[in-house]
């Protein structure tokens, strides 16, 4: 009887959900140099952009914008775009 990978029950050695914000902590950390945003001329690698993204976090909690709040904005396709989408 051949087995899959997927009949496996699912725990901490196997499985692990990749979130948004999972895929940018893992990123920055296992390719901290790679490029994440090339926008023209404009380059952040993951390390950049996990710091952007965290510094966005942080601005936005200090002013206690958090779970459960609602912000908005209207950026235009660009590198902010993705800053704030890792940013929640």
């Amino acid at each position: 009887m051949d087995r899959d990978i997927d009949d496996l029950p699912k725990n901490a050695a196997n499985y692990t959900a990749l979130t948004p914000l999972w895929f940018l902590e893992r990123a920055a950390y296992v390719h901290p140099e790679r490029a994440s945003i090339v926008h023209g001329t404009l380059r952040y690698t993951w390390r950049q952009t996990y710091e952007r993204c965290r510094r966005l976090a942080s601005a936005l909690s200090s002013r206690s914008i958090g779970p459960g709040s609602t912000a908005s904005g209207a950026p235009y396709n660009s590198p902010t775009v993705a800053v704030v989408f890792y940013s929640y």
